[in-house]
């Protein structure tokens, strides 16, 4: 067996920092040498207490009265060094979260929820003790450090997105009115009704099914439509069975605004305005412009991953997927659900408009809307005093 071997070289050694293996043989070479301890704190240049405390923290216990008093052993210092070093680390407080740790895993797995809605959700509504929980960063740190079960490729968002840049792409097409002329009320989200809509696809080649969706701005709601084909006609049909869905007469209190990309499947979407809603469309490639459709459209691709044809989703799993996304908690609405917010909203639209409310009649649900909503309407307010100046 090989023995471990001390140098006794003089090194260049910074202050403050812990005695390495080199300097503990130095120690006891030196101390062979009946060399005062204030001679080995400037040869090492540290503290003499240094010296004196590494010599107690070496020196062998004593196992009688008689014989000579023990010296000191580098090697046993630095298992003793060693020994404390592993013991003075701080235990994970994750340890002592195992049964929120494996709800929160069970939400990512199986409903697809993000860290932070885990987390804010089960706070909101006291799920665990403040003691038996983690934050969200920690949670973060501790699967970038392989503490946790989870991967972050199965959280898309941990993953670093591309930085937006603005195009000065000329608009070559005028399918309608451009987003420049769209009310600065609806990009301030202060009021429910404005959406923004996209289409998704599965595989790029070939014609096939591909889905229309729909984002309202306030309250997030998202709406999934598989319809025939990439077209304007199959657009138009769509919007037609929307209109009929909610109610001819509500149709237009529920869209006020639509804001479309330039694709040529919405050529003919400016028919939309004849239901009573304004359609306004972004610049060529420009999707920072719709943000929030496109964000959501990439939550969708959690259940249609992109190169799988569309042809292989029914109706009923495209409509189950946006359900689950809207029944995702969300930080900027209080942790409330996007569900919850837009049923409050439609509440006050159908009640308003069929006559069934005074104006001193509030719902309860739409008073559990406004309260909830308050934060993210306190945050709307101060971006829209900014673009106003």
């Amino acid at each position: 067996m090989g023995h471990t071997q001390y140098s006794t070289n003089k090194a260049e050694r910074k202050p403050r920092k812990h005695l390495t293996r080199e300097d503990r043989g130095t120690i006891e070479a030196m101390k062979k040498l009946v060399q005062s301890n204030r001679a080995i704190a400037r040869y090492l240049n540290c503290s003499p207490t240094t010296v004196s405390n590494e010599l107690k923290r070496g020196m062998r216990p004593r196992t009688s009265r008689r014989g000579r008093t023990p010296g000191y052993s580098a090697k046993r210092g630095m298992l003793v060094y060693q020994t404390h070093r592993a013991n003075s680390h701080k235990p994970h407080r994750i340890c002592k979260c195992s049964a929120f740790v494996q709800w929160v895993v069970n939400k990512v797995r199986q409903e697809k929820w993000s860290l932070d809605a885990c987390v804010g959700y089960a706070r909101k509504h006291e799920l665990f003790l403040p003691t038996e929980m983690v934050s969200t960063k920690t949670l973060y740190d501790e699967i970038w450090a392989s503490n946790l079960v989870l991967q972050p490729l199965e959280l898309p968002e941990a993953l670093k997105r591309k930085k937006c840049c603005k195009s000065t792409t000329k608009r070559k097409k005028a399918y309608g009115a451009t987003i420049d002329e769209r009310p600065e009320i609806t990009s301030s989200r202060l009021e429910v009704g404005h959406w923004e809509s996209d289409t998704v696809v599965g595989k790029r080649k070939g014609k096939e099914a591909v889905i229309l969706t729909l984002l309202e701005k306030k309250t997030q709601h998202y709406l999934a439509i598989r319809i025939p084909g990439k077209t304007s006609e199959a657009l138009n049909a769509a919007m037609q069975k929307l209109r009929e869905d909610f109610g001819e007469s509500f149709f237009s209190q529920i869209f006020k605004t639509i804001t479309v990309d330039n694709g040529p499947e919405f050529a003919d979407f400016a028919q939309t305005e004849q239901f009573g809603t304004k359609v306004y469309f972004a610049h060529p490639y420009t999707s920072w412009e719709r943000a929030q459709n496109e964000r959501q459209n990439g939550m969708l691709r959690r259940y249609v991953p992109k190169g799988v044809s569309i042809e292989n989703f029914s109706d009923e799993e495209i409509l189950r997927a946006a359900d689950a996304l809207n029944g995702l908690p969300r930080r900027n609405l209080g942790y409330c659900t996007p569900e919850e917010l837009f049923e409050a909203f439609l509440d006050t639209v159908y009640a308003a408009l069929n006559g069934c409310v005074n104006p001193n009649w509030v719902d309860f649900r739409t008073s559990f809307y406004l309260k909830v909503s308050n934060l993210h309407l306190q945050f709307a307010v101060c971006v829209y005093r900014r673009q106003k100046g």
